[in-house]
């Protein structure tokens, strides 16, 4: 009995159940479109106050993205999990935490709101709406830390929920604020954030011919992150 509760409680927590679907789906694209506000108007903000110091703007920027998510996860993980990027959505499905059915709808809504959320920051600091970055993150090493900048994401939500589920929304943050730093990339770790912020030619973009290796990178290292937490974590040993 003490087991079935754990699990149940686990799969609540990712979005398997609760809430009526409209309201999970509203709950990740209003995340979304929010963090990549974040992620984007910091970016903006900090390059125009960082008087030239790219550190500085770095910076800024890891720290707003990093309270913001511990925000985000806070008010919104009770009602869809607070997934707010396909990977962690994808690994959820695939551990049966969050039915088949409702992928395709997460993904969809995601990706919309990511979009979204660039052009508000785009509005709040009157640039154009439309833009295309120039910011190119080319190379082996850079998709090399996607990956691994994303199999941490996962092993960090994992083992969180795992152990202490309460504490999942400030783990994430830390570590997407140590992420920042600590991987070549500074952590994207989200194919929807990638997609959305090949649409902001300020400090947080990235140019579109780098997108689809950022999305290589995210995609092994979501595997990688999800088998290795699914032996780390599981009780059950990996098939």
């Amino acid at each position: 009995m003490a087991l079935r509760g754990e699990r149940h409680r686990r799969r609540a927590s990712v979005g398997g159940e609760g809430p009526a679907l409209a309201r999970r789906l509203a709950a990740e694209a209003l995340g979304t479109l929010l963090l990549l506000a974040v992620v984007v108007g910091s970016g903006i903000q900090a390059e125009a106050l960082a008087g030239g110091s790219v550190a500085v703007a770095l910076l800024a920027n890891t720290v707003a993205t990093g309270a913001g998510l511990v925000v985000l996860i806070t008010l919104l993980g009770p009602i869809s999990g607070a997934h707010f990027n396909p990977a962690v959505s994808l690994v959820a499905a695939a551990r049966g935490e969050l039915p088949w059915r409702v992928v395709p709808a997460y993904l969809l809504v995601q990706v919309a709101g990511a979009i979204a959320g660039v052009w508000l920051a785009h509005l709040m600091f009157v640039r154009p709406l439309l833009e295309v970055s120039v910011h190119l993150r080319d190379g082996p090493a850079q998709w090399l830390a996607e990956a691994v900048a994303t199999a941490g994401l996962v092993l960090t939500i994992l083992g969180g929920v795992r152990h202490r589920a309460e504490a999942v929304p400030m783990l994430v943050g830390l570590y997407i604020t140590a992420a920042y730093w600590f991987t070549a990339s500074t952590s994207f770790a989200n194919p929807a954030v990638t997609v959305a912020r090949a649409l902001t030619d300020s400090f947080a973009g990235i140019a579109p011919v780098s997108v689809p290796g950022f999305l290589a990178g995210q995609a092994a290292g979501a595997l990688v992150g999800a088998l290795l937490g699914h032996w780390l974590f599981d009780e059950e040993p990996p098939r």
